[in-house]
């Protein structure tokens, strides 16, 4: 057995055996250490099972994950119990985390039903207990209910250069910011320029010539914004669904502030701050260019997106890549052009084996990748003329579910 095996058994025991001694806790002392030594065995077991028939290139088997997730559950379930919360109170709040992690609307509506179910299905049962079905009910029956994967393994340990579709460049600090680029070139090596001009986030449209898509039929306004976009200022109008704003805004000011990434405007009024715009690059001695679209605040330049964008061609077909980067890893749009009327549009949901949306640990000293495929997840973005004015629209979805459209006005900058 090598040792990573062995640490990752010995962590399923240690957390089988908390999860026992929550769950036999109600009978006194000796419970819970008969708890422990049973949920320690119990869940080394299943792990042990689960790594002796996993593949390479595979998560762990989902009955595993669904018995670690109940274990992760019990102990909470026994803290909220002595805090004085009911078991009803446990199963509809462990049924609504569950689901919430779940992320899927569908699922964060099922998480507390099924929670409430279990609850007072268990209402004379011990609150460890309770937490622990509530999460193992809930898990058991998404996975019947929803059987298309939200995200799946793509690519464990493998060289960058096997999946071309992943922007291999992660931010080194736990806070990414509008000095990401700078950051990057001191790392690398690179010669850095700040607010380059006249320089787009893509360097030539005619990389992305392919079957059903052709650069010359492309608006020469549309041309100019994608091969210039320095030249441009853009006005956002952020539309949120009103599902997604509760939980937009916790992920705002839990994760998206302190990371310096991924930070939309919750409404027009924030829009209206404006956003300041500017290409970030890196050249290094072989002619290659990193450019980083940096969009911020105008007033505080606090971070709204930090983007690395590059193109790609395979079998024939141009793609544009946009890498978010994240500490130690990478989320990365692969966006395949598809042809419009006054316009280009690029979308996600090509199904075409390259487009769709990635997550990647990049390893510090291999460079290896390990990539998750993030399904669920599409978008698609707009870029026309209408009434001889450059507009464009950027819509997001999830699971098939619209929640994000920002619409932008894109005017040319003044003359100085």
């Amino acid at each position: 057995m090598d040792a990573k095996r062995a640490q990752g058994i010995g962590f399923a025991a240690a957390m089988g055996a908390l999860a026992g001694a929550a769950l036999g806790a109600h009978r006194g002392a000796r419970g819970a250490v008969a708890g422990a030594v049973l949920g320690a065995g119990a869940l080394a077991g299943v792990d042990a099972l689960a790594r002796a028939r996993q593949r390479p290139g595979e998560i762990p088997a989902v009955w595993s994950r669904v018995a670690a997730s109940g274990a992760i559950a019990a102990p909470v379930g026994w803290a909220a119990g002595k805090a004085g919360a009911s078991p009803l109170a446990v199963g509809v709040a462990s049924g609504a985390v569950a689901g919430a992690m779940g992320i899927r609307p569908h699922k964060v509506a099922l998480g507390p039903v099924v929670g409430l179910a279990v609850g007072a299905a268990m209402r004379d049962r011990p609150p460890a207990q309770v937490a622990a079905a509530s999460v193992v009910a809930f898990r058991t029956v998404s996975q019947l209910v929803f059987r298309d994967p939200q995200v799946s393994l793509l690519a464990e340990r493998v060289p960058a250069e096997r999946l071309p579709f992943v922007v291999p460049l992660e931010a080194r600090t736990r806070y990414v910011g509008t000095g990401y680029v700078r950051a990057l070139a001191e790392a690398t090596g690179g010669t850095y320029r700040e607010a380059a001009p006249d320089v787009g986030i893509v360097a030539d449209l005619d990389v992305l010539a392919g079957p059903g898509f052709d650069p010359g039929a492309v608006p020469p306004l549309v041309r100019e914004f994608y091969e210039h976009t320095t030249r441009f200022t853009l006005d956002i109008v952020p539309r949120w669904r009103a599902w997604v704003r509760p939980g937009y805004l916790l992920y705002r000011n839990l994760v998206a502030r302190p990371l310096g990434q991924a930070n939309v405007p919750m409404n027009q009024r924030e829009a209206l701050r404006g956003v300041r715009s500017r290409i970030d690059t890196v050249t290094t001695g072989d002619g290659l260019q990193t450019r980083g679209w940096i969009r911020s605040y105008a007033d505080t330049d606090e971070p709204i997106y930090v983007g690395i964008y590059t193109t790609y061609r395979h079998e024939g077909r141009g793609y544009v890549s946009v890498g978010f980067p994240l500490p130690q890893a990478n989320f990365t749009a692969t966006l395949a052009p598809r042809q419009r009327e006054h316009g280009l549009v690029l979308t996600s949901s090509a199904h075409d084996g390259q487009t769709g949306h990635y997550l990647s640990h990049i390893d510090a000293q291999t460079r290896e990748l390990t990539t998750l495929a993030v399904s669920g997840f599409a978008e698609e973005l707009d870029v026309y003329v209408e009434n001889g004015e450059l507009r464009a629209v950027h819509a997001f979805a999830v699971f098939g579910l619209p929640f994000l459209r920002l619409e932008y006005t894109i005017r040319r900058k003044s003359p100085r």
